[in-house]
């Protein structure tokens, strides 16, 4: 059993608190030999919420490795750092570059993480001069991954940054499509937080509306940290454009949701995956946020009946309910133990180069279906899917699988 002082020796005083207190934290038992994986989320600010549901779905992987003794003569140790600063008021990139570094200090074989893809650009570079391996099960900028860019985030020249979701090189463009296609929508104005993320998806989005023939009438970078957002949208409303779209997460998001409510309730809005977050159920609540759209980039397996048995028993096991991207989690997780199992039936030494190499070769069965990776560790199914925030008041403001209505998988590019 790994005591107080030694967790906070190995992670942090932040990190370590958060390790103790997490269900069914992975421990060595007995004489079995020990591998650690890191578990890099912002667990501090605005996306905190979506955050503990991410780290509870790669701690059930993990958990349920470590109780059916899955590795013959291991246990994982996990290793949970936060990547949010109360400063930045979400997640923090410096922070997150920090906890790169730590992780391959502490000797991690692989890790889980991180959330956003401002926190990715700034790890990718140091996981790669490390060779530790990511999995991330929510970042979506394609350029972390993309070749063009392989000088700055993979300086190695071998994948450590892999997903279980597609990029926002289909998650913009493609609600775009159903924008024109589906909802006819002629005019536009686009929105981002400044964030990697959010500008990324916002470009995506916008070049795609434009040759679908929408009328971009304009674009508005915001302060995440602003309290009002009413100057441009009075803006917007001058405009009358059909839709707004916001490319960011929910401390932006959140606020973006609430005024836009109050000045123009009237016009089509949507995003990306930052606005399919328990944060704009809760933060912003109904009416307000009644009739948004969004994307996740993964299949929707949430709702799925082989997905029923899952849920059950993470509801049971942290007493909320799961999002989708618990279910990337879990999958990342999945991916990193079968990667770690098939290092050990092959006689190698359980360390991050063998596991790296053994992720990038993955075929694994989980609740998404098969995940693969093409050689620059992007997940080679590239499904997006589209949900419409309904308020069903027969289940609580915290269900999302009640409150994110599933419509459909979006039309492709």
């Amino acid at each position: 059993m790994i005591t107080r002082r030694q967790a906070a020796r190995l992670l942090g005083s932040t990190a370590a608190a958060a390790w103790l207190a997490a269900p069914g934290a992975s421990r060595a038992q007995g004489s079995e030999k020990v591998a650690k994986i890191g578990i890099t989320l912002p667990l501090t600010g605005a996306d905190a919420e979506s955050a503990q549901r991410i780290l509870h779905g790669a701690q059930m992987a993990f958990n349920d490795a470590n109780a059916k003794h899955e590795i013959p003569g291991y246990q994982l140790q996990v290793m949970i750092f936060d990547n949010g600063t109360a400063t930045a008021g979400q997640y923090d990139p410096v922070q997150a570059a920090t906890n790169a570094r730590r992780l391959i200090a502490d000797g991690a074989v692989a890790a889980v993480g991180p959330q956003m893809s401002g926190s990715g650009k700034a790890m990718a570079p140091i996981l790669s001069e490390g060779d530790l391996a990511t999995i991330t099960p929510t970042s979506t900028n394609p350029d972390i991954t993309d070749v063009k860019f392989a000088s700055e985030y993979d300086p190695s020249g071998k994948a450590v940054y892999f997903r279980t979701v597609t990029t926002d090189a289909y998650q913009g463009p493609e609600l775009a499509n159903y924008f024109a296609e589906k909802l006819g929508v002629k005019s536009i104005y686009v929105l981002d937080d400044s964030g990697a993320y959010g500008v990324g998806l916002a470009d995506a989005f916008q070049k795609q509306a434009g040759a679908k023939g929408m009328k971009v009438m304009g674009r508005d970078r915001l302060d995440p940290k602003a309290a009002d957002y009413s100057a441009v949208l009075t803006k917007i409303k001058a405009l009358n454009p059909v839709a707004l779209y916001y490319g960011g997460v929910a401390q932006a998001g959140v606020k973006v949701a609430k005024q836009s409510y109050e000045i123009i309730p009237k016009t089509i809005k949507g995003g990306g995956d930052g606005m399919y977050a328990i944060e704009m159920l809760t933060a912003v609540g109904f009416p307000a946020i009644e009739g948004w759209y969004a994307t996740i980039a993964a299949p929707h397996t949430l709702a799925s009946p082989d997905a029923a048995a899952w849920v059950k028993r993470y509801n049971d096991a942290f007493h909320m309910l799961p999002d989708d991207y618990a279910i990337t989690a879990y999958d990342a997780g999945l991916v990193i133990v079968d990667a770690i199992k098939r290092v050990v039936a092959a006689g190698k030494a359980v360390n991050k180069a063998n596991v790296r190499d053994a992720i990038q070769t993955a075929h694994v069965h989980t609740l998404q279906g098969t995940v693969s990776f093409d050689k620059h560790g992007d997940l080679t199914n590239r499904t997006i899917s589209i949900f419409q925030i309904r308020e069903d008041k027969n289940y609580p403001l915290t269900d999302i699988i009640h409150q994110y209505h599933y419509i459909s998988v979006a039309p492709q590019v």
